[in-house]
């Protein structure tokens, strides 16, 4: 096999889509392959949670103090609720 996972895992994913192109199916490193697909799921669920948390505590703020709205606040909502989305 190519460059091994722990060496050089960006090495390594390259080859393993080449391989995933060409049919090889026999060379993937299978192991290794579903952990990766495992983590990004769990990284898009942190994602998810970390945007919810600072959507949530921007609109809190925006609700119980309003004299210290701003177009900071205001930005950050609208980037959060559009990252969110795209998420869902």
């Amino acid at each position: 096999m190519g460059t091994p996972y722990d060496k050089d895992v960006v090495a390594w994913a390259r080859e393993q889509a080449a391989l995933l192109r060409a049919g090889k199916l026999s060379a993937i490193d299978i192991e290794h392959v579903a952990e990766e697909i495992e983590d990004v799921g769990k990284s898009e669920q942190r994602e998810f949670a970390s945007r919810m948390s600072v959507l949530l505590a921007h609109l809190l703020k925006w609700k119980f103090q309003p004299d210290r709205r701003g177009n900071s606040w205001r930005n950050t909502i609208r980037t959060q609720r559009a990252a969110v989305e795209r998420r869902l």
